[in-house]
């Protein structure tokens, strides 16, 4: 149950990595409050957060070093200098990778993900849902109790088996997850570090810009410049019409050798409901059609 998603040759550009370096800073800078830091507040301020000359005070550096960063030349800084932009930021790991990706990127390849046949031969033997996007979030393989879990992505056209475009743009789809608020919340994440590791895949760009087109949500959880990989061993709530409300814990894997890919495995504790629930979905998944 594999799939190599179809695109067409007529895309947009690649991302704009100044402007993405550029917001990305300012956002930062606009969450953080004078007293946060601990430097004097005065008055009133025409925008929220600290200024470009209180931040490069902090990170050590001149205003006009900083601005220049800001500007989108982060090619001319030293990796000292983006480090205690990071530290004065107050950046997770996850947003200093994203601001250094962003300022200094290293060239890849665009290429789309191309599933092995043994990748495919795993899934099938694995007792747990599991299944493997590439970069852009395209689901490039699966076995048959993801699609229990999550529905049935055979029925699909190969250019909709995309974990983002399932999850802002198909109402069924959201409906598997039991908060899919924060599902939304964690695939803009993973979609915005994937950007900023590609800026120069303008397939991507094309899906992001056909999201932004389509969903105000995503609009919005773009706006806000949050990074984030997904999370080893985070429980993510479940809604299924047969079984009710289950738990499933996330185990993401990289899978070495050739264009990035994520084995996406999910699983129930032991002795749990929800693993109850997920021995039903199984049975009922494999019983031979008739």
């Amino acid at each position: 149950m594999s799939s190599n998603a179809a695109h067409g040759d007529e895309v947009t550009s690649g991302p704009d990595r100044r402007t993405e370096l550029r917001e990305f800073l300012r956002s930062r800078r606009a969450r953080l409050r004078p007293e946060d830091v601990g430097l004097p507040s005065y008055g009133r301020r025409r925008v929220p957060g600290l200024r470009r000359e209180e931040l490069a005070q902090l990170a050590g550096v001149s205003y006009a070093y900083y601005a220049r960063l800001e500007q989108g030349h982060g090619d001319t800084m030293s990796a000292e200098v983006l480090d205690a932009v990071a530290r004065a930021l107050r950046l997770s790991q996850e947003e200093s990778d994203h601001l250094v990706r962003l300022a200094q990127p290293e060239r890849q390849s665009t290429a789309q993900a191309a599933l092995r046949p043994t990748v495919q031969h795993l899934l099938d033997a694995l007792g747990v849902p599991a299944y493997v996007v590439g970069r852009r979030l395209d689901i490039l393989g699966w076995n048959r109790l993801a699609t229990a879990v999550f529905g049935d992505w055979d029925r699909l056209p190969p250019e909709e088996r995309n974990v983002a475009r399932l999850v802002f743009l198909s109402p069924e789809a959201r409906d598997r997850f039991a908060d899919p608020g924060r599902a939304a919340q964690r695939v803009a994440g993973v979609l915005r570090m994937n950007a900023g590791k590609s800026p120069g895949d303008a397939h991507l760009s094309s899906l992001i810009q056909e999201l932004s087109r389509k969903s105000e949500e995503f609009r919005r959880l773009w706006a806000r410049h949050e990074v984030s990989c997904p999370s080893t061993g985070e429980t993510v709530p479940m809604r299924h019409p047969l079984v009710g409300e289950f738990d499933l814990v996330h185990e993401p894997m990289t899978l070495p050798g050739g264009a990035p890919m994520r084995l996406m495995t999910y699983h129930a504790e032991p002795g749990s409901r929800s693993e109850e629930a997920l021995r039903m979905l199984a049975s009922w998944e494999m019983e031979p059609l008739p």
